[in-house]
Formats: C-alpha cells, sequence, structure tokens
C-alpha cells in the first residue's frame, strides 16, 4: 500500500471535470485506489463517489493505492491532482 496527502488547491475544488479526469486515470490501474476525506474513503473510480465528497478548494484529502500497480497508480493520481490545481474554470483538461 502507498498513499500521499495533498490539498485542493483548485478554486473551484473537485467538480465534475476534475472528477472526471481522475475516473479516467483511475481506471488505467488494476490497483484499488481510494481518496478518503476525513473518516470517509471513496473508491476513485466512482464518480459519483468523488463528487460526492464535496473536496472544495482547502480540503485535505488522502490517495491510497494497493495492488501490484500501486506505485504507477498513485505517481499518476499524484499528476491529476496537480494539473486539477491548475485547471481554470473554463479549460478543457
Amino acid at each position: 500500500m502507498v498513499s500521499k496527502s495533498f490539498v485542493v488547491q483548485n478554486k473551484y475544488g473537485i467538480h465534475a471535470r476534475p472528477a472526471r479526469l481522475i475516473v479516467e486515470t483511475a481506471i488505467k490501474f488494476e490497483s484499488d485506489i481510494f481518496i478518503a476525506k476525513n473518516s470517509e474513503e471513496i473508491n476513485a473510480k466512482s464518480i459519483m463517489g468523488i463528487l460526492m465528497l464535496e473536496a472544495r478548494k482547502g480540503t485535505e484529502l488522502e490517495i491510497r493505492c494497493e495492488g501490484e500497480d500501486e506505485s504507477a497508480a498513485l505517481e499518476h493520481m499524484v499528476e491529476v491532482f496537480e494539473k486539477i490545481s491548475e485547471l481554470k474554470e473554463w479549460e478543457e483538461a
């Protein structure tokens, strides 16, 4: 198991577009990928789960990956969250 914590930097939080990017990345991996906010943990391969986290700017999240390709999965998920931090409301990813 590998994990990394981060704080949502995008001023719009994690809304539909960023959630789509997260899911599209997560489903490429065999590993189980989870995102946790406080005591709530969701499957990163579920767009509804991600949206239900209601992760606004300043929210602390933890990404946790478990499986054969967990290191690669975590590396790519971190890249996605960095990309999300840079997105503007009107930009497509």
